[in-house]
């Protein structure tokens, strides 16, 4: 059994709006959202970070963040592109959270707001304040939020179970 249990969640990087004919699924990163994600990719490399698990988005924002992060993710990371997190809301995302395998350790979903930022509020009980009032606030694109999730397994994942331990902006990363 887990001890420990860390889930990631992180917002895409910002997309671009250059091709007006692009549906929602299909839009790119924009320049900015590319130079952000290299941003987080550089944090979860000197921080160590290492999912077993990666969900990710079937949209090409995800993909393409994810694409970014590739390089610095574990040979070892199960990665995961599921149709269902696209347009999943909060519920949808703690639902496939808790059919994760209790022998992983680690997750990270790449998808989009609000669902994420509902998901992150929902679960955070408690933790540090600063990230708690600025993930009320808003969830930037490329934001990656940290939360210890440790008191269950992920079937018996529940709202107000996490503790908050950081909430990471690009732009606040050299």
């Amino acid at each position: 059994m887990v001890d420990v249990r860390t889930l990631l969640l992180l917002r895409h990087a910002k997309s671009s709006w250059a091709d007006p004919l692009a549906s929602d699924h299909d839009r790119p990163l924009a320049p900015r959202g590319e130079r952000a994600a290299q941003r987080i990719a550089e944090h979860v490399r000197t921080a160590g970070i290492r999912p077993e698990l990666v969900l990710c988005s079937s949209a090409r924002r995800t993909r393409d963040t994810l694409d970014l992060l590739r390089p610095v993710l574990e040979a070892s990371s199960e990665i995961r592109i599921e149709d269902d997190l696209y347009g999943a809301d909060a519920r949808e995302m703690l639902d496939r959270l808790r059919i994760v395998d209790a022998a992983v350790s680690s997750a990270m979903i790449i998808g989009h707001n609000p669902a994420l930022q509902e998901l992150a509020l929902a679960l955070a009980g408690d933790g540090v304040e600063s990230a708690a009032r600025q993930l009320r606030a808003k969830f930037p694109t490329c934001a990656l939020v940290t939360l210890d999730v440790s008191g269950c397994d992920w079937a018996g994942l529940r709202e107000g179970q996490g503790y908050l331990t950081s909430l990471v902006l690009p732009r606040h990363l050299p």
